[in-house]
């Protein structure tokens, strides 16, 4: 079955950085777009960025362009969220995502908390 497991959330203060990973199995992960989605508390969820099969293209929220960068390794079957200069505001559950046929993967999700 499709397994998505996130990693690498934490307390971090603000300006700092914190690297997301998502590990995922059971399809063939080179063959699917992938993307990462937050929610934060009371609020519904958000779209993050994705990026394409080869990695080759990347897109993300506009407030979060120049901030976040998602990226893979294929050979690893993982998809990273690098997150630099973090605001308070950022504060959520992260979780990667995957389409494959009609239905869309969610992992457990990892909780990223940015305080002083």
């Amino acid at each position: 079955e499709v397994r998505l497991v996130e990693s690498g959330g934490g307390l971090v203060q603000p300006g700092g950085s914190l690297t997301l990973s998502c590990a995922a199995s059971g399809f063939n992960f080179g063959g699917f777009d992938m993307s990462w989605v937050r929610q934060a508390p009371g609020k519904g969820p958000e779209w993050v960025s994705a990026i394409s099969t080869s990695g080759a293209t990347t897109t993300y929220a506009d407030s979060l362009m120049g901030r976040f960068t998602i990226s893979r390794d294929n050979a690893k079957n993982t998809v990273y969220l690098q997150m630099n200069s973090l605001k308070p505001d950022d504060t959520a559950v992260y979780y990667c995502n995957v389409r494959a046929g009609s239905s869309l993967y969610w992992g457990q999700g990892t909780q990223v908390t940015v305080s002083s």
